[in-house]
């Protein structure tokens, strides 16, 4: 069989992926509430012939194809962002639209695009009897935008999966990335004592004691250590809370989240340290910690975790690399580009707790993530389904070779 072929059968299945993805997208699926998009992940799966389908107790769902010794996994997080300010969409976001070469709507990027051509790459194993020595999970995660990684957690804690690689099929504009830097979630507290408005100086602001935080806070992020590959650690406050007994009272708390963005070789401690070491923060006694996540999937099952996301980089001469790699050049005649995510994605899990490779590959671009008019082209999940469809049966042939 060749590559040629593979290919040719994806492009056979453009409308049909095109359907099944604008079908995902008229099903509002923000974390915590995907119940409806599973199941209909679950009737398509159905429908192309997987060979077992499975909704987990967290209510991920994970189709098979194949029963050989070599676990090989593919994941799409399926859950969405919110729409934001309707009025910066130019279409509806649940109805979408398409066109001769894209299909807008939210979730096409990011990330349903990836599982419908995970899919159908499922259905052309079966067309044309790719099953080999592996055997394929095909993942559709939920609460990956809450929590990045947390339904891996569960399915490698809790459903005892453990696979060689994962094939992460978030938006890399159809090129393979093998790395993104981490995050953590940090809140930042200071304390007061209310009193009347009226008699401000009777009291001590919560409020004000945050405002020299705030400006050492924006100017650490220009200090924060570099990496070659991955780039930049960063940090941006995301939020602002304060406590008071009314509007006419001093505030008597203040509190802030930060979206700290790990590069390699940062931790979560280094990165607290770096913010209590801060003048302002020591000169108040500011409380400064990491958040907890403890928020129920749409099954109400509770997975506490520390929003802790590590960062991870698959090293470029690795087998997945190489394999992803020279897949793309079969397939498409020509040399890839390998770079690395800005965002995070479920990789914080699978290889940066766990160690499991991670590769990634997936139709549509970044910038269209959690961005109004969001959308994908349809030649994106063609050329994903193809690769999809070709990675198991050539890593296992790469496998082959460097065990010779």
């Amino acid at each position: 069989m060749t590559f040629k072929t593979i290919l040719k059968q994806a492009e056979k299945y453009e409308k049909d992926m095109t359907k099944f993805l604008r079908d995902m997208v008229r099903i509002p699926s923000e974390s915590c509430e995907e119940k409806d998009v599973i199941l209909r992940i679950k009737a398509e799966m159905d429908h192309v012939g997987f060979d077992e389908v499975t909704i987990d107790k967290m209510g991920n769902i994970i189709g098979r194809i194949g029963s050989g010794k070599t676990l090989i996994a593919m994941d799409a997080h399926i859950d969405t962002v919110g729409i934001g300010e309707k009025k910066n969409w130019k279409f509806d976001p649940y109805e979408g639209y398409e066109d001769e070469t894209h299909i807008g709507g939210r979730g096409t990027s990011d990330q349903e695009g990836g599982m419908a051509a995970m899919v159908y790459a499922g259905k052309i194993i079966k067309d044309l009897k790719l099953e080999d020595d592996y055997t394929l999970l095909i993942t559709g995660t939920v609460q990956e935008e809450d929590c990045d990684g947390l339904c891996w957690q569960y399915i490698i804690e809790e459903n005892n999966v453990r696979p060689e690689f994962v094939v992460i099929t978030e938006p890399t504009s159809c090129r393979i990335y093998r790395g993104q830097r981490g995050r953590m979630e940090i809140k930042v507290s200071t304390s007061g004592i209310s009193c009347h408005g009226s008699a401000p100086e009777r009291g001590d602001n919560a409020i004000y004691k945050m405002a020299p935080i705030l400006e050492e806070l924006k100017a650490l992020n220009h200090k924060l250590k570099d990496d070659a590959f991955l780039g930049k650690g960063t940090l941006t406050v995301s939020e602002i809370f304060s406590q008071s007994p009314s509007r006419c009272a001093v505030a008597d708390g203040c509190s802030i989240s930060i979206d700290r963005r790990l590069t390699h070789g940062e931790t979560p401690e280094s990165a607290m340290a770096e913010i209590r070491a801060l003048k302002s923060v020591a000169s108040v006694d500011a409380t400064v910690e990491m958040y907890d996540y403890k928020r129920p999937s749409y099954t109400g099952l509770v997975y506490p975790t520390k929003t802790f996301f590590p960062s991870w980089v698959t090293p470029e001469d690795h087998i997945t690399t190489r394999t992803l790699a020279d897949t793309y050049q079969k397939l498409f005649d020509e040399t890839p580009i390998i770079d690395k995510w800005t965002f995070s994605t479920n990789g914080v899990s699978i290889m940066g707790r766990y160690d499991i490779p991670c590769i990634g590959f997936g139709p549509g671009h970044e910038v269209e993530a959690h961005a109004p008019n969001e959308k994908t082209e349809k030649a994106h999940l063609v050329k994903a389904a193809a690769m999809y469809a070709a990675i198991p049966g050539n890593y296992l042939e790469n496998k082959k070779e460097k065990n010779a």
